[in-house]
């Protein structure tokens, strides 16, 4: 039987890894040739469709260059349910993209002489714990060099009375325990961090973080469609959540924003966003030697082979699939089912803006094409996911046509196979009953990928399910073999009457 909490991990892991991977192939690479604003729409549509068509992309994207904006458009849908389209003031939750907006309200109260980013925090936040809040400053907090510990219990956002948490209440959580090392010893991202960060605005103002992010950001620069995300509030054009198992979409669960509070909490769109790009050139929030602090690069951030700022990560990109990179200022951010991406680029005033609420998506991949798309240099168009198209020739011409097609396909460079993608198509039909299509496509699995443990115990659950046990027996000792802590396998294989399955 399928290890469903297995399989859900493997599937979070598997939308993790396409975020931060570039699944691409090389285009022509024509000699470099300016081209007009016009034309590098139609080709950033190109891309972005493609993506969104593989399954890569369902979200909202914004590209400016030059100060202006070149393209933006919505894919997908913002409500599968009701076939609401992703459009572009639909908005969604940016997750860590709430940092950098934490970082300059923070960075404002500075400005104003309300705080001192190497004072201790305990000089502002009088209830924590001394032994820790004597050591850390606010400086420790926006470069995640604190010490403390990293995230909080997730039951938190399970909260059966959503939108109730205070942020002082959060902080206690976590407040007392243990650093995990000495303050500025080294960069470590931490999410309590940037939850203590809200407290201290909103402890220095007297006023709410929601009520100080609207008058100090929103309301100046008319970020109208931008605001603090809660589950029983209305909120016009907020798009759902949705993951993706089994090839299928389905409604995320609750999540309760206001235990997240700093951290990941806001909603925005990608127009709005592009609004605090413009505002980041001139001095309208902040005085520029500050801004400037914002974006000094503070602490290497080796995760993501970059810097931290205040708030930001500072990275050199590649330009398409040339050898030439750009410097970057931005931010991801990803949670549940939403994924985003905010990328700056100073040099051109160039920004690339990707909101997704399907979990799932390409966006390093995309932005990296975009960046040689503006840059008028050559890049990557998406590869094709073998499975989705197996899957799709089995529906139109039969399982026989569709394990064909797999064959014939997998060794080209225009395609990409996916041990996960591959078990997820099987475990489609298996759940729809047809264990006959599932076990052809789990058979075909095992003879991709001969030495992973993975594609023997789906086989052999499709071989039980058609009441095969001998042949079952046999993989899920191969399952076994190939990974001795494979739990499933031994409790299966003790169904199947074998005594001693290792």
């Amino acid at each position: 039987m399928i290890n469903y909490k297995q399989i859900v991990k493997k599937t979070f892991l598997f939308s993790f890894l396409l975020l931060i991977t570039n699944v691409s192939i090389s285009c022509n690479q024509p000699k470099k040739e300016k081209t007009n604003e016009s034309t590098k729409a139609e080709k950033i549509e190109e891309i972005v469709r493609l993506y969104s068509e593989y399954g890569g992309f369902n979200g909202s994207v914004l590209v400016s260059h030059e100060g202006e904006v070149v393209f933006k458009k919505g894919f997908g849908y913002a409500n599968l349910e009701w076939d609401i389209p992703n459009q572009t003031d639909t908005k969604f939750r940016i997750a860590s993209i709430t940092k950098p907006f934490t970082a300059l309200l923070i960075m404002q109260l500075v400005a104003e002489g309300k705080l001192d980013l190497h004072q201790p925090i305990s000089t502002y936040l009088p209830k924590y714990p001394k032994n820790n809040g004597d050591q850390i400053t606010i400086h420790h907090l926006l470069t995640h060099t604190s010490g403390t510990t990293r995230d909080y219990d997730s039951d938190l956002t399970k909260n059966k009375y959503p939108d109730r948490y205070r942020t002082e209440e959060v902080v206690q959580q976590y407040s007392a325990l243990p650093l995990e090392f000495k303050p500025g010893e080294k960069f470590a991202y931490s999410n309590t961090g940037y939850h203590t960060l809200a407290l201290i605005i909103e402890t220095s103002t007297g006023e709410s973080y929601e009520t100080v992010l609207q008058k100090n950001i929103l309301d100046p620069l008319g970020m109208k469609n931008t605001g603090v995300d809660k589950h029983r509030q209305i909120i016009k054009n907020r798009a759902s959540g949705y993951f993706k198992g089994f090839g299928d979409y389905f409604n995320d669960d609750f999540g309760d924003m206001s235990a997240i509070t700093g951290v990941g909490n806001i909603y925005s769109t990608v127009e709005d966003m592009f609004l605090l790009d413009q505002a980041l050139y001139t001095k309208k929030l902040l005085p520029k030697k500050y801004v400037d602090l914002l974006f000094t690069k503070h602490i290497s951030d080796p995760g993501y082979g970059g810097f931290y700022g205040y708030g930001w990560e500072i990275m050199d990109k590649p330009i398409g699939n040339t050898s030439e990179t750009v410097e970057t200022i931005g931010h991801s951010g990803s949670m549940k089912a939403f994924t985003a991406l905010f990328t700056r680029i100073p040099s051109s005033n160039s920004s690339i803006v990707f909101f997704n609420n399907t979990g799932r998506a390409f966006l390093n991949a995309m932005t990296t094409a975009i960046t040689g798309i503006l840059n008028d240099e050559s890049y990557d168009f998406p590869l094709k996911p073998l499975a989705m198209f197996m899957k799709n020739t089995i529906e139109n011409e039969g399982i026989e046509k569709g394990i064909q097609f797999y064959k014939e396909h997998k060794d080209l460079d225009d395609y990409y196979v996916s041990e996960q993608e591959l078990i997820v198509a099987g475990y489609k039909y298996l759940q729809a009953d047809n264990a006959e299509f599932a076990a052809e496509i789990f058979k075909l699995s095992t003879e991709v990928f001969p030495d992973r443990d993975n594609p023997y115990d789906s086989y052999a659950e499709s071989l039980m399910a058609l009441g095969k046990n001998e042949e079952a027996i046999k993989n899920y000792k191969k399952s076994l073999e190939l990974n001795p802590t494979n739990f499933n396998a031994v409790e299966m294989l003790k169904k199947l009457g074998v005594e001693n399955p290792r």
